[in-house]
């Protein structure tokens, strides 16, 4: 039996210094590997157990990394165990293939958001005109495909996100914060749907998926079981489904403990 197991990375599988939520005493915290460096510096980790869950993983299923992140900004990660064959970046708007971005399956998202949703252009000229520069730190444009704003939390207005929710909606967009950055993606732009190309592509007779955020929403109800942590925008919202197991697990801990769950599924396929 094949077996897709499309996981989100960042906050799921890899976390920042900020977001490794170690609680216990500092004599029992996990070692963590480094799997990701950016401009010089560390960015991202990983316990060194989900290192070698991982690459058990990835001998065992056909392990499919699932991100918002731009094609830049996911080849800087270095993950453990085989090389992915496929690899969903941008929310679904490219489909790499051995690092290459599969050139019919991106015109197919293009003309697919170019006929259901308000042009990107419109958004971001909204986003430009509405956020505060006291709070926004950065504009920015994933890959001509949606926008973000990098923010300072501690001075964001919640409502303002709510009021850009609104906004969004009406135009087939939808809008998600993750930490500092407030997404605006295009509602046809999707990680289910890549998945499914996986699927289709492989023969897979089942899917796995992991997700934390609002935007791994559909990628998680596409699949035949997914698994959320105990924290993120999904732990947030309360969010639950029948397909969806809700890990207690916060930080770096529940990327390990995601991890397990999709071996054991695995293997009991």
């Amino acid at each position: 039996m094949s077996v897709i197991v499309a996981s989100d990375l960042d906050r799921t599988l890899i976390y920042s210094a900020a977001a490794l939520a170690l609680t216990m005493p500092d004599a029992r915290a996990p070692r963590l590997l480094c799997v990701e460096v950016h401009e010089s510096r560390p960015l991202s980790y990983m316990t060194e157990t989900a290192a070698e869950l991982l690459a058990e993983l990835g001998d065992a299923a056909v392990f499919v990394p699932t991100t918002t992140r731009t094609r830049k900004q996911y080849q800087r990660i270095n993950l453990p165990g085989p090389a992915p064959t496929y690899a969903i970046c941008a929310n679904g708007g490219h489909l790499l293939v051995d690092g290459v971005s599969d050139p019919d399956w991106h015109a197919q998202v293009t003309a697919r958001l170019a006929d259901q949703c308000a042009p990107l252009a419109e958004v971001q000229e909204h986003l430009l005109r509405a956020a505060d520069p006291v709070w926004v730190r950065k504009h920015r444009v994933a890959d001509d495909l949606f926008a973000y704003l990098v923010v300072e939390r501690e001075l964001l207005q919640e409502d303002w996100v709510k009021e850009l929710a609104v906004w969004a909606e009406n135009r087939g967009w939808t809008v998600s914060l993750q930490g500092r950055k407030i997404y605006a993606v295009p509602k046809p732009l999707t990680k289910s749907a890549a998945m499914r190309e996986v699927a289709r592509r492989t023969g897979a007779s089942l899917t796995l998926a992991a997700g934390d955020s609002l935007l791994d929403t559909d990628l998680l109800l596409a699949a035949d079981q997914g698994w959320r942590p105990g924290h993120g925008e999904l732990a947030d919202t309360g969010f639950t489904a029948p397909s969806v197991r809700v890990l207690p697990e916060r930080g770096v801990l529940a990327g390990e403990r995601i991890l397990r769950e999709f071996l054991r599924a695995v293997r009991g396929a």
